[in-house]
């Protein structure tokens, strides 16, 4: 069992009041908190480390060095990857899946051939791939959802043609929290020697990833949804793909030797990872990933599935209230609309009651188009969340009837 009160004692951020009213942080699908234990371990290596990787030999470069590595092992072993190898450090999902469009995917695309998404995309992975496609005039494909807010997989053996190139998949939505069955398309993907990326963003604050069990190509994901800094991520691919990929950017760092003549590029992971890296963010990413391991990721996963219960019910039970996103699998995102009053008043008035929601197209413009809507307000839930908050959302939506009657 946890402990949610002591958790709470280590996220500063939490104990503070606004408008006059404590604190509710419900728009962790945006970013989430950052616990003491990643505050110190950045400010620790600004204050004790502070000093470029790789390339020194003094004593705060080795130590520098040795925490962004060790934090590079701490990334493949969360996710289960075979190898360090493996582990890409980015600014984040949106940065790793650019990197794939244009590394792994934009030289063996050619006029006619397909690129397969799902209309409930986050724009990181709508955008990258319309580029492609323009550049290439390859087709962009999409697979259909359901009024629930799942996959409509009817037709989804008939979308992997010859001509895929890549399948790009979220493993959870952002702004439906639909839970999609990646394992199985990963599977059909593969029968036919489909690539697959996946864009776990939204997967890995909430449940236990596992590579080598699902088998994917690619899957990429940002450390500040999961307690870790801003601007900090990570790519994993197998490393035999990683191996035959050019690099993405040129730099300091991603090579071996330079001369006019021909430049001999680094080893993997390094050949991806251009200039100065992020080494604070690596650490803290480091750090967030003890903390969460510490406290059990199950654990974690069962406070936020009871929490996302609870408000399911509570909101469904009220008259004038529609959630958006009714999936039978779903992680952390609750989606609603309040009748007669737009999701960004509905966003305003919770403000003003000290509750932190997201309101607006939550950057899946597509999966508002589907339901015909302009917008929704979000809650969206982490593990020091409490059954209390639960009840401030609830009393939130309240008062925003009461002040549109």
């Amino acid at each position: 069992m946890l402990d949610i009160q002591a958790i709470r004692k280590d996220f500063p951020i939490l104990h503070q009041e606004v408008n006059g009213q404590p604190l509710v942080y419900l728009d962790n699908a945006a970013s989430s908190q950052k616990p003491v234990q990643v505050i110190d371990a950045i400010a620790d290596y600004y204050r004790k480390d502070n000093a470029n990787v790789h390339r020194g030999v003094h004593r705060l470069s080795q130590r520098a060095t040795d925490a962004y590595e060790a934090s590079r092992e701490k990334v493949r072993n969360f996710l289960n990857a075979k190898s360090d190898k493996e582990i890409v450090f980015v600014r984040g999902a949106t940065e790793a899946i650019n990197l794939i469009a244009q590394s792994f995917v934009r030289p063996q695309l050619n006029a006619g051939d397909e690129i397969l998404i799902s209309h409930m995309e986050h724009h990181a992975n709508i955008v990258p791939w319309q580029m492609l496609c323009e550049q290439a005039g390859a087709t962009l494909k999409v697979i259909p959802m359901t009024l629930e807010g799942e996959l409509d997989l009817s037709t989804f053996d008939e979308l992997l043609t010859d001509k895929t190139k890549i399948l790009a998949v979220g493993h959870v939505s952002n702004a439906l929290g639909t839970v999609n069955p990646i394992k199985e398309m990963i599977a059909k993907a593969h029968v036919k020697d489909i690539p697959v990326l996946i864009d776990g963003a939204q997967a890995v604050p909430h449940m236990t990833v596992d590579l080598q069990d699902l088998d994917c190509d690619f899957y990429v994901f940002s450390g500040h949804k999961m307690f870790a800094p801003t601007g900090i991520g990570a790519l994993y691919g197998k490393q035999d793909l990683l191996e035959e990929m050019p690099p993405w950017q040129g730099g300091g760092d991603m090579i071996l030797s330079v001369s006019f003549e021909h430049t001999q590029y680094n080893e993997l992971p390094y050949k991806f990872e251009a200039g100065t890296p992020h080494i604070a963010g690596a650490i803290g990413l480091g750090a967030a990933i003890d903390y969460m391991q510490g406290l059990g990721i199950s654990n974690l996963a069962k406070h936020e599935h009871d929490l996302l219960v609870a408000a399911t019910a509570k909101i469904s039970a009220m008259d004038g209230v529609r959630i958006i996103g009714t999936a039978k699998e779903k992680a952390s995102v609750l989606s609603f609309m309040i009748e007669g009053v737009h999701p960004h008043d509905v966003g305003t008035i919770f403000d003003q009651q000290g509750v932190a929601i997201r309101t607006g197209h939550h950057c899946a413009q597509p999966v508002m188009q589907f339901f015909g809507i302009p917008a929704t307000a979000r809650a969206s839930f982490a593990f020091y969340n409490t059954m209390e908050e639960v009840d401030a959302l609830v009393l939130g939506i309240k008062k925003v009837q009461e002040l549109f009657k």
